[in-house]
C-alpha cells in the first residue's frame, strides 16, 4: 500500500528517470532536440484529474462525443486482439501492437493526459493562439489545493551536473520543462502531417473486406500528436501558474537502490547495455554491506549516489539504466496504479535501452 495521502493519489506526476545525460555532453546538438543524449531520459506518469463529478457536467457535447468515440475504438482494437488464433483481425492488434512499441515514450505518456479533467487554465489552441482565461470557478477547490506534487526520486537528481540554466528552479522542474519544450513542435508537426496525408489513403476503400486501414492508421496518428501536443501546452501552462511543485520520495529513492543496475557488470560490457539486475533480497542487503570512503556505511537516502561515486574506474561518458524491469511492479504497489500503467513503463525501459545501444 501507498504511504501518499489520498489528495496527492489524486493529482500527481511522478517521474522515473531511466538514464542519466551524456557526460561530458555534446555540444553539437541543439539544446531543444528531440533526442538528445545531453538530457536525462526521465518517463513522466501523468494522473491529473480531479473527479469525474466536477468535470463532467461542465463538459461539451463535442468532447463528451469525441471521449465516447475514443472508447468506442478502444475497445473496437481490443476486441481485434480476441479475434482467433490466425485471423486476420488478430494478425492486424499483433501489427499494430509493435508500432505502438516503437511510438516514443514520452508521446505515449503525454497523449495520456486530458486537460480537461485537470485545473482550468489558460492553455493556446492547436494554432498557436491563445486562448481566454478560464477562471477558476466556485465548483472547483481553492489554488492552494491545485498544487499538484511532482514525485521524483532525490538522489538521482542531486548527482546530476550544474546545468547553469534556471538554477533557481528545481532541477525536476527544469527537466520537465526542457521536454515539453522539446516535444511541443514535433506533435504539433506530427498532426499537420498524419492530418494530410490522410486523404491520400482513399483509393484503399476499394480493397474489399478489409476497412482502409491505412485511412485510420493516419487518423490515428494525426489524433495522439494531436493529444500529446495539447498536453504539452496544458502541462508548460500548469509550469507558468507555479501549480505543479517538485515532492522527493524517499521510498521511491529506496526502490532505485533496490533495483539498480550493478557498476561492476557494467564495466565489464562493451556497449552501455544495462546488465541483468540482482535479485531484489541482494539489493535489499547491499546498503549495509558496502563501505564509503571514510570507512563507514553510506546513508540509504544516497544509495544511488553511492553507487555511482564508489566507482571511480568507470568510463564517464557511459550512460546506462538506472532502473530494470523488476522494480515496476513495485512501483505500481508504491503508488497504487493500476496494472494497466505498467505496459508503457515496460516500453520507456525498452525505448532506453535501446536509445543507449543495448540490444
Amino acid at each position: 500500500m501507498s504511504t501518499l495521502p489520498k489528495a496527492m493519489r489524486t493529482m500527481r506526476i511522478i517521474a522515473l528517470p531511466l538514464a542519466r545525460p551524456k557526460i561530458p555532453p555534446d555540444h553539437g546538438l541543439r539544446p531543444h532536440a528531440v533526442f538528445n543524449p545531453n538530457r536525462m531520459l526521465i518517463y513522466y506518469h501523468f494522473d491529473l484529474s480531479q473527479g469525474n463529478s466536477i468535470n463532467r457536467q461542465d463538459q461539451s457535447a463535442i468532447k463528451r462525443a469525441v471521449k465516447w468515440t475514443s472508447t468506442k475504438a478502444a475497445d473496437l482494437w481490443a476486441g481485434f486482439g480476441k479475434a482467433p488464433e490466425g485471423s486476420w483481425k488478430l494478425r492486424i492488434y499483433e501489427l499494430g501492437e509493435r508500432i505502438v512499441d516503437r511510438i516514443d515514450f514520452e508521446e505515449l505518456a503525454l497523449k495520456g493526459v486530458d486537460p480537461s479533467l485537470g485545473p482550468s487554465i489558460t492553455h493556446p489552441d492547436i494554432i498557436g493562439q491563445h486562448a481566454n482565461e478560464v477562471e477558476i470557478s466556485k465548483k472547483q477547490p481553492p489554488r492552494e489545493a491545485l498544487r499538484i506534487p511532482l514525485i521524483y526520486p532525490p538522489s538521482i537528481y542531486a548527482s546530476l551536473p550544474s546545468t547553469g540554466v534556471n538554477e533557481a528552479s528545481h532541477p525536476s522542474i527544469v527537466h520537465l520543462r526542457t521536454l515539453l519544450t522539446s516535444r511541443e513542435p514535433r506533435h504539433r508537426r506530427g498532426f499537420w502531417m498524419w492530418m494530410a496525408i490522410a486523404p491520400l489513403t482513399a483509393p484503399f476503400i476499394l480493397v474489399p473486406v478489409i476497412p482502409n486501414l491505412p485511412f485510420f492508421f493516419c487518423a490515428w496518428r494525426s489524433w495522439s500528436h494531436y493529444r500529446a501536443y495539447r498536453a504539452s501546452q496544458y502541462l508548460s501552462s500548469l509550469l507558468d501558474h507555479g501549480l505543479i511543485a517538485p515532492e522527493p520520495s524517499p521510498a521511491l529513492d529506496q526502490l532505485y537502490a533496490s533495483y539498480a543496475p550493478s557498476l561492476s557488470s557494467i564495466e565489464d560490457m562493451p556497449s552501455p547495455t544495462a546488465p541483468p539486475p540482482r535479485s531484489a533480497a541482494s539489493q535489499l542487503n547491499a546498503p549495509s554491506t558496502m563501505l564509503t570512503d571514510n570507512g563507514r556505511p553510506p546513508n540509504d537516502d544516497n544509495t544511488a549516489s553511492s553507487l555511482q561515486s564508489n566507482a571511480p574506474n568507470a568510463p564517464k561518458t557511459s550512460q546506462r539504466l538506472l532502473l530494470t524491469r523488476k522494480a515496476i511492479p513495485h512501483i505500481l504497489q508504491l503508488f497504487c496504479l493500476p496494472q494497466s500503467s505498467a505496459a508503457d513503463m515496460y516500453r520507456a525501459v525498452e525505448q532506453v535501452r535501446g536509445r543507449l545501444g543495448g540490444t
